[in-house]
């Protein structure tokens, strides 16, 4: 069998590195990220990374992280794949209720589901757009995750902006950034859309699906968006962590900036 090629990459690497980039003790950090961007070989694997981001925030820091089960949700709407019309009840009845400690992530990374698992993290109650976090301000930011609008004033986003946090993409760029979706809900521009969900939940311990209102989101200039936000304000910062392009983002200014440019551009 061949020998692994490349570079190895430990705790105490990934910790240099998140320094270098610009993360410090006592920062609420948001991290969005793709664990097979930081190379062949990573000693621990993704627990090394949760724990080099813990460490490099301390315990004055708060680390934050997506978890969202957007699987979870009514297969009428199912798209990619759809499912058959003859499936849709019986996937009603028997898909089980959202459970902030069982469910899933669904297309998140293995570093957040890693995350959401920890001792000591919690996480929102928001079946389709909830957030982990673990430190200090984790309470306050995951606490009246609205089921309405669930990316909107009373979510974790909006309490982010608040707390002045900092984005970390790992690996992956502005297409991932949740932080702008914000913005979608503070902007005003043409073709904004209410639109429906579900998700079953449990109330008064029963399994009902209920529903919620929220915007029809799209991410398709979220790229184009970091671009001109790192162009024009000079507020990004870059760098390598192990071997993964790694981007350190201020959240309130993007999304301040995500704002005026969907009202100008959208």
């Amino acid at each position: 069998m061949q020998e692994i090629q490349g570079q190895l990459f430990t705790q105490s690497t990934i910790l240099q590195d998140l320094k270098e980039l610009g993360i410090e003790s006592g920062m609420t950090l948001m991290v969005h990220s793709s664990f097979k961007s930081l190379g062949s070989w990573v000693a621990g694997g993704p627990v090394a990374v949760i724990l080099a981001l813990e460490e490099a925030l301390g315990e004055t820091g708060t680390l934050v992280m997506p978890t969202h089960s957007n699987d979870l949700s009514d297969p009428e709407g199912w798209r990619n794949p759809p499912v058959p019309s003859e499936w849709w009840e019986e996937i009603r009845e028997h898909m089980p209720p959202y459970d902030p400690h069982l469910t899933p992530l669904w297309f998140m990374g293995i570093i957040p589901e890693l995350f959401r698992k920890q001792e000591g993290t919690m996480r929102s109650g928001h079946p389709h757009h909830s957030f982990a976090a673990r430190g200090p301000k984790a309470a306050s930011l995951i606490a009246g995750h609205a089921l309405a609008f669930g990316l909107g004033e009373n979510s974790p986003l909006a309490r982010l902006y608040d707390a002045e946090g900092w984005i970390l993409l790992l690996g992956v760029g502005h297409g991932n950034n949740t932080s702008i979706h914000l913005a979608e809900y503070r902007a005003e521009f043409s073709g904004k859309k209410q639109i429906p969900n579900k998700a079953p939940l449990l109330v008064d311990g029963v399994k009902q699906w209920v529903e919620f209102p929220d915007l029809e989101l799209n991410s398709d200039d979220f790229v184009v968006i970091g671009e001109a936000f790192e162009t024009e304000t000079k507020q990004v910062r870059r760098g390598k962590v192990a071997g993964a392009e790694a981007i350190l983002v201020p959240q309130r200014a993007l999304v301040d900036y995500a704002v005026g440019w969907m009202e100008r551009n959208r």
